[in-house]
């Protein structure tokens, strides 16, 4: 079950992912080519209204990464935006005006709220975008994302505080505790235990009338962008009607990949 989300609970010190985990996420090219070999019934999952919808990639990613994701979303009749603003190299702090402008962007140009689909830090991101701008904001999607918990557990800690310049202190891990919490908009959390970067129970999200979590099985943290149950999963949330939430059903095509809810 999720962890509380007292602030003496979210700073219970947890391990990064094994070597094992982290070499493993080389499996991620063959959860890319299963996808290609899938694309005619993945194309088959639930449409919604076309709305916006804005993917913000993962630390050290640009839009090439995200590149299959959106093709794949514009396909199902989404307008589809990247980030535009080049390879990722972390700042919660230092990225945030940036993106709240690329979002407003998205706003003003469509007329309609922006769906977010953040991939590892895209989706802190993400989850801070929704905090600061609700109003612009129709829901949020989190693949791999380390937003509650110890969110130093993960195998990118050093290299994000190198690149962004911003050290994952106390103080700074006190103040981003809100990430962790309840959002203002509905949220779908899709993660998976052989996450070989970020510590799984770092993606979990408390279940509420408005929130889930996803669980795929067997899936790489690189893998999530492309993983075949993870985009079915995406298309499926992003169908439901603005303002409607329910529980993801996990009996489609992909069931087998899915773990039970609340395991």
């Amino acid at each position: 079950m999720p962890a509380d989300r007292g602030a003496s609970q979210n700073r219970e010190r947890l391990k990064p992912p094994s070597v094992a985990l982290l070499l493993a996420e080389a499996r991620s090219f063959f959860e890319f080519n299963a996808s290609l070999l899938l694309s005619p019934l993945l194309l088959q999952a639930p449409r919604g209204d076309g709305h916006p919808v804005l993917v913000l990639p993962g630390l050290l990613a640009s839009d090439l990464s995200t590149a299959p994701m959106r093709r794949y979303l514009k396909q199902l009749g989404y307008q589809v935006f990247a980030w535009e603003l080049g390879r990722n190299l972390g700042g919660i702090y230092r990225m945030r005006a940036r993106l709240r402008d690329r979002l407003a962007a998205v706003h003003e140009t469509t007329g309609r709220k922006v769906s977010l689909v953040g991939w590892s830090l895209g989706g802190v991101y993400a989850r801070d975008l929704a905090l600061h701008a609700p109003d612009m904001v129709r829901d949020i999607i989190t693949l791999g994302s380390p937003f509650t918990g110890d969110v130093t557990a993960t195998n990118a800690k050093r290299i994000y505080e190198k690149l962004s310049g911003e050290e994952l202190t106390e103080v700074h891990l006190e103040d981003l505790e809100p990430l962790g919490g309840e959002m203002p908009v509905p949220t779908t959390s899709i993660y998976s235990r052989t996450d070989g970067i970020v510590n799984w129970r770092t993606s979990q999200l408390a279940p509420s009338p408005r929130a889930e979590n996803i669980e795929v099985v067997l899936a790489s943290h690189i893998g999530l962008i492309v993983n075949a149950a993870v985009l079915w999963a995406i298309a499926d949330r992003l169908a439901q009607p603005e303002g409607v939430f329910k529980p993801f059903d996990r009996s489609g095509p992909f069931g087998f990949a899915y773990a039970p809810p609340n395991r």
